[in-house]
């Protein structure tokens, strides 16, 4: 039904609360959703031990009124007309038959709070169902209309599901456009150090292009009568092809090991594998900075490549699901906010992670709760 993978998200019926989501339904309890949940599902509840219930003594019979209308079951009743809700029928009268297959109530009237439909009862054709096991919040009733409204329209009425990833938040997009601009800046920096030659040499070729231009506009002549030396060229694709390999021997390992850069942990963000939290390793993570890096040598092609990665940075806007960027779909990655007592994502199914404060009990969730692309 979903394309989410297991864990813990917050239960649609309930915003205040967690549950844990196996890919095809939701499991256990509700736990409170500032509380940070066990590792993996929910533990397997016992169930009660199966009792002999007492049988429950046969309530008198009600004494028949005296007047007024006939009770409800002692005749036929038009088709269109349901007993009062709230109001159990009793047995029907001899010769009272039931409503012919596919027979609904008449329009206006709405069941009472907890109804469920009779098993083999499907909904129309188009209508979408809630997960297994929502329930409507108390008090809460479907506005008039509701079987009219278009299928897109009803799927608004429900929650939507925050992803939690290994039962971490998602990093919010404000935490990961700081972090991306403090790499920025350091690979800016490393550039001054490694490329600063090269950016030398370039200006002493551009400066007199530069005044040879002035003087040509001066005389009624064009910019464009003005031509740049090869050497200018050479040098702009040197600078470019340096600072892709600064930025990839920046980003790539340090992602690969520990899932973080500079401006990451300074953020306190973390790059994680969809289906665990183990070490991406610098394959993956050079193919997840690839996506993005390779473009730089392009900008010296009418700044093609800074458009490209200009649209990547931004495309976490438009998934609200994991709020992935087009190179961690590449990779299958996601970015989650870490908590602020250090602790690292846990494993669901080695175990591993964690700074050794976990409690034995592995059911039991911690006491802290906070969880926050580049």
């Amino acid at each position: 039904m979903s394309s989410l993978p297991a864990g813990w998200y917050k239960d649609p019926a309930d915003p205040d609360t967690q549950r844990y989501w196996d890919g095809e339904g939701w499991l256990g309890k509700a736990i409170p959703a500032d509380a940070v949940p066990p590792d993996g599902p929910p533990p397997v509840e016992e169930p009660a031990d199966a009792s002999p219930t007492p049988a429950a003594p046969a309530s008198p019979v009600p004494p028949a009124p005296a007047a007024g209308p006939p009770a409800w079951g002692q005749q036929q009743p038009p088709w269109g007309q349901q007993p009062p809700w709230g109001q159990q029928a009793p047995p029907p009268a001899a010769g009272w038959q039931q409503p012919p297959p596919g027979w609904q109530p008449a329009p206006g009237q709405q069941p009472p709070p907890g109804w469920q439909p009779a098993p083999g009862q499907q909904p129309p054709a188009g209508q979408q169902q809630p997960p297994p096991g929502w329930q409507p919040p108390p008090g809460w009733q479907p506005p008039p209309g509701w079987q009219q409204m278009p299928p897109a329209m009803r799927a608004g009425m429900y929650p939507t599901v925050q992803a939690r990833p290994h039962g971490y938040a998602l990093a919010g997009l404000g935490p990961r456009l700081v972090a991306r601009l403090l790499d920025i800046l350091a690979v800016l920096l490393l550039n001054v150090v490694v490329n600063g030659w090269f950016g030398y040499q370039l200006a002493k070729e551009f400066v007199p292009l530069y005044r040879a231009t002035l003087d040509n506009m001066a005389n009624g002549g064009s910019a464009l009568d003005v031509q740049g030396t090869g050497r200018m060229d050479g040098l702009i694709w040197a600078i470019l092809i340096i600072a892709t390999l600064l930025w990839l021997l920046y980003e790539a390992p340090a992602i690969g090991s520990s899932g973080q850069t500079l401006g990451k942990r300074i953020m306190r963000i973390k790059v994680v594998a969809v289906e665990n939290t183990e070490p991406l390793g610098f394959g993956r993570a050079f193919g997840r900075w690839a996506r993005l890096g390779l473009w730089t040598p392009a900008w010296g092609c009418a700044g093609i490549g800074f458009v490209l990665q200009l649209i990547d940075c931004v495309s976490p806007v438009f998934d609200q699901q994991l709020r992935q960027a087009f190179h961690d779909k590449t990779a299958r990655t996601v970015v989650i906010a870490l908590p602020p007592d250090d602790r690292q994502p846990v494993d669901a199914t080695s175990g591993s992670g964690g700074n050794g404060t976990r409690e034995a009990n592995p059911t039991t969730p911690p006491t802290t709760h906070n969880r926050t692309e580049g």
